[in-house]
C-alpha cells in the first residue's frame, strides 16, 4: 500500500517562508520521480516543482528563486522549501510520485496541505 503523506502548510503572511514535506510509505520513493503541485479555489491543478530519482529538480516560472525542492531518499521524504511567499501562493498543496514497472505507468497523490498566504 503506498501512501503520500503531506504536512508544514500553514497561514503565513506575505514574504514570510514555510518548508512542506512529502512522506512516501512503500518502497517506491526511491525510484519515483517526484513533485509538487498546487491547488488555488477556482483554478485547476498546476506544477509547482519536480525532481528526478538522481536530483536534479525543475521549477515553474512563477516559483524559481524563491522554492526549492528537494528529497532524502534514505527517510522517503520529499521536500518544499518555500521562501518569499506572495499571497498568489495560496493554495492546497498536493505531493505527486510516478514511476513505471515495465510498461505500466502509476501515479500516487496525497491529500494536499493548505497554505495560505495573507497580505
Amino acid at each position: 500500500q503506498v501512501q503520500l503523506v503531506e504536512s508544514g502548510g500553514d497561514l503565513v503572511q506575505a514574504g514570510g517562508s514555510l518548508r512542506l514535506s512529502c512522506a512516501v510509505s512503500g518502497s517506491i520513493f526511491s525510484s519515483s520521480f517526484m513533485g509538487w503541485y498546487r491547488q488555488a479555489p477556482g483554478k485547476q491543478r498546476e506544477l509547482v516543482a519536480t525532481i528526478t530519482s538522481g536530483g536534479s529538480p525543475n521549477y515553474a516560472d512563477s516559483v524559481k528563486g524563491r522554492f526549492t525542492i528537494s528529497r532524502d531518499n534514505a527517510k522517503n521524504t520529499m521536500y518544499l522549501q518555500m521562501n518569499s511567499l506572495k499571497p498568489e501562493d495560496t493554495a492546497v498543496y498536493y505531493c505527486n510520485a510516478k514511476r513505471r514497472v515495465g510498461y505500466s505507468p502509476y501515479d500516487y497523490w496525497g491529500q494536499g496541505t493548505q497554505v495560505t498566504v495573507s497580505s
